[in-house]
């Protein structure tokens, strides 16, 4: 059994500096990805990810959050 990711990881705003805490997103059974998304005091959205290099590039890039893992 693989260790279990965080459940919350702390990171630096970018617009106003402060701490922004990202909470793990529930996923899809898929493993590659553990997606974290969390909101700013000051309203800006955080997102993270770690896992496959392709799989995290791929939910950062989505705007929306709606992302999806596929397998090919």
């Amino acid at each position: 059994m693989a260790n279990k990711p965080a459940r919350t990881l702390t990171f630096k705003c970018e617009k106003c500096t402060k701490p922004v805490q990202v909470f793990l997103q529930k996923v899809s059974a898929c493993s590659h990805i553990q997606p974290y998304q969390g909101i700013c005091k000051c309203g800006e959205l955080k997102r993270h990810a770690t896992g496959q290099k392709d799989a995290v590039e791929g939910y950062l890039a989505s705007a929306d959050g709606e992302w999806a893992h596929h397998h090919h």
